[in-house]
């Protein structure tokens, strides 16, 4: 919704008003001196009186072209009316006319042409010549319509220049409220996307470091070797998660701030560094039952997509982390398939129950954004996510239940 047109301001307005006053002054003086002229010669005949009149009821209507601006049609209407009698409000008239033709509006243009053209006739009938005069009523009328129209295609082109002025001058605004727009927007997927990525990295790292402290914390019984070895673990994984967050925190830095660059981000990882992810976890005690060959799905997807291949690995991530989170030490298997036109498939399976080495062991508690995150993920490329509780086909006694989270990705031929 367009704003309106910013007020001239105070000292604007009053100088506005003042040099306005100032024209019709020196323009209805110009026209009385040149009467007063033709007086003393002899050409028109007017009494004291009527001199008297003709300077009063000139400064009346030097004072009620100020009202102009808010009853243009009946102000112009009364100085028509005021210069029958005064050549001193003939400036005044001039303006008013001007002023109420800037808002072309026609029917009020013709209704104050018809008195300036009456006003003009009724003047000469008041003060004669005193010798006839040279030239025929028709062509005073005549005089007085082209007077009046030249008047009202000065006011109509002030008109139309302000509409224009206020017409660019509102462009200009809204093409700034639209760029503010834009960049607003663009600020909030960055920083939706960097929210993302700081979510998946980080809770990852700090779902193994929660795991293994859980361990030193209910396992008193582990040999020293041991203790230190999950120790040693907790403590690089600390550091891994402080690493990683400090490079995705850097794409918030100013890109003005130091030598006028922006820090560039680290690669994304894909499908091909699902190898990697399954021995990092393995390394940290994680239970990974991979279904398929990595090598040969990662010979196949040279030609998925890279948003697609980095949303596959952050779902992986995000399988291994939850269940990492809700069933620590429990066996993850994760099945990764597809071809060319029917998709990738990605499916992510773990117990419900946690097989650690303290059942008691309270859990983590949730963030509650990691599904949504690969909810929206999904959706961003035109997927479909889906996941719940259902029953564990790999528990003995049948009435196991298992967390499966699956996916579907678009996998274009």
């Amino acid at each position: 919704m367009p704003t309106a047109p910013a007020l001239p301001s105070r000292g604007r307005r009053v100088w506005g008003e003042t040099w306005r006053v100032l024209v019709a002054l020196l323009t209805g003086l110009t026209v009385m001196l040149l009467v007063a002229w033709e007086v003393d010669t002899g050409e028109r005949s007017m009494s004291d009186g009527q001199v008297a009149l003709d300077f009063l009821v000139g400064l009346v209507a030097l004072g009620l072209l100020l009202l102009r601006r808010r009853a243009p049609l009946t102000i112009a209407l009364v100085l028509c009316a005021a210069s029958v009698v005064s050549t001193l409000a003939v400036g005044a008239e001039t303006i008013a006319v001007i002023s109420l033709a800037t808002g072309r509006r026609w029917w009020k243009i013709a209704a104050a042409g018809v008195a300036f053209v009456v006003a003009g006739r009724a003047y000469a009938e008041l003060h004669p010549y005193v010798a006839p005069s040279p030239y025929d009523a028709w062509v005073d009328l005549a005089a007085g319509v082209g007077m009046y129209a030249l008047f009202v295609w000065i006011g109509a082109y002030i008109g139309l220049r302000r509409e224009h002025l206020a017409s660019l001058r509102e462009r200009a605004e809204t093409a700034e409220r639209e760029q503010a727009s834009r960049v607003a927007q663009a600020r909030t997927a960055e920083r939706t996307r960097i929210a993302r990525e700081m979510h998946d990295v980080l809770a990852h790292r700090i779902s193994l470091v929660a795991m293994h402290a859980g361990a030193l914390a209910y396992r008193t019984d582990l040999p020293p070797e041991k203790a230190a070895e999950t120790a040693a673990v907790v403590r690089d994984n600390a550091h891994a998660a402080l690493a990683e967050l400090r490079e995705v925190l850097g794409v918030l830095r100013d890109p003005l701030a130091g030598n006028g660059a922006a820090p560039p981000e680290p690669p994304q990882p894909s499908l091909a560094d699902l190898a990697e992810l399954f021995a990092e976890a393995r390394a940290n005690g994680a239970d990974v039952r991979v279904e398929g060959d990595l090598d040969d799905l990662a010979e196949r997807t040279e030609g998925l997509g890279e948003a697609v291949s980095r949303h596959a690995y952050r779902i992986v991530q995000e399988g291994l982390t939850n269940a990492r989170k809700h069933a620590p030490w429990a066996p993850v298997a994760v099945s990764v398939a597809g071809a060319p036109g029917d998709g990738l498939t990605i499916v992510v399976r773990n117990p419900v129950r946690s097989v650690g080495p303290r059942p008691e062991a309270p859990a983590p508690p949730p963030s509650g954004l990691g599904l949504v995150g690969l909810t929206e993920r999904v959706e961003l490329v035109g997927g479909r996510l889906s996941y719940g509780t259902t029953a564990d086909p790999v528990a003995r006694d049948g009435r196991g239940a298992a967390f499966v989270l699956e996916a579907w990705l678009p996998w274009a031929a």
